[in-house]
């Protein structure tokens, strides 16, 4: 095939070594697919000029994170006329904005857990004590402390004790301006991946278990450290409106070309945490596990990526 892609990989965010990896693996798998003209371009202050140097004709994003997952890069292609993989500005910009994307769910009907938020400004003008009481009088304990636009669960913390809330906070304003304190859900984490534009599908549901009892960085991206289990330990009508949720997630936020929506599943009570517009695409990542046991290989869920990234 002719089409000259390049996988843009690397890239600024604290997620690049992931990001590299996720190159590496697209780069591979488009290659066996039949893609003759693929380069790997790691995205710096340059990504213009390489991309007019080389004539890039398609772009397949391989970047997680900050300037790669939040509607930035995908502007720019915009801007250059290269279409691209994945959700388009918008999409991005919403999901990454783990806040947004929950009040947006909540406007819909999809269930998600209690939430409240503290900002840098509450905290410079009312202390962290007091904001970390307040959070603490509407969210309660255990919590979930998470950095409103980082992944691979950067500058997150789960709070069992009131004490240490406030830590909790001051180490997630390390990373955003703004801080999401969640409801923390003792269940089942299950994890759907929806493939399409229009048209989405979910892919087999993924019950994701850890070593150390917690799906953290380490966990990820360790092989040994996690357990991918499907279908997950689930009846099946409890599966079905995981699905249906999934997709009504990935439509809300106006998501494209895949995603996927992450679950935590207490009894038979169902909750949204997030949608993942640029899943990792690892040896040990979710989605193309997913898409393996749909009986869709690495190389031709490349393809597909790359024929819905020309669709309209």
């Amino acid at each position: 095939m002719t089409l000259r892609i390049g996988v843009l990989c690397g890239g600024r965010s604290e997620e690049r070594e992931v990001s590299l990896r996720s190159g590496e693996a697209v780069y591979r798998a488009l290659l066996a697919a039949g893609y003759h003209d693929v380069l790997k371009i790691d995205v710096g202050f340059d990504l213009v000029e390489q991309l007019k140097e080389n004539k890039i004709e398609l772009a397949f994003l391989a970047l997680h994170g900050k300037y790669g997952e939040d509607g930035t890069i995908q502007g720019l292609l915009e801007m250059l006329e290269i279409p691209y993989t994945g959700s388009g500005v918008l999409a991005s910009a919403l999901a990454i904005n783990k806040i947004a994307a929950k009040k947006i769910f909540a406007l819909e009907g999809i269930p998600t857990p209690a939430f409240t938020v503290v900002t840098r400004r509450e905290v410079l003008n009312q202390g962290l004590e007091q904001a970390a009481a307040r959070a603490i009088k509407e969210v309660g304990v255990p919590a979930v402390v998470k950095a409103n636009t980082q992944g691979s669960t950067i500058g997150i913390s789960f709070v069992h004790e009131q004490e240490k809330m406030s830590a909790a906070i001051e180490s997630a304003l390390e990373y955003d301006h703004d801080v999401l304190i969640e409801e923390f859900i003792f269940g089942m984490e299950v994890t759907a991946s929806v493939l399409g534009n229009h048209d989405p599908v979910t892919l087999p549901l993924i019950e994701i278990t850890s070593v150390t009892g917690v799906y953290d960085y380490q966990a990820k991206y360790t092989p040994g450290m996690s357990d991918h289990i499907i279908p997950p330990r689930l009846p099946e009508e409890i599966q079905s409106k995981i699905k249906e949720l999934a997709v009504r997630a990935y439509l809300a936020l106006g998501c494209r070309g895949f995603g996927r929506v992450d679950f935590m599943v207490k009894n038979d009570e169902i909750f949204a945490l997030e949608v993942n517009t640029l899943p990792g695409m690892t040896a040990t990542s979710l989605f193309p596990d997913a898409a393996k046991h749909a009986g869709i290989d690495f190389p031709e869920l490349a393809d597909r990526l790359v024929k819905l990234a020309q669709e309209q």
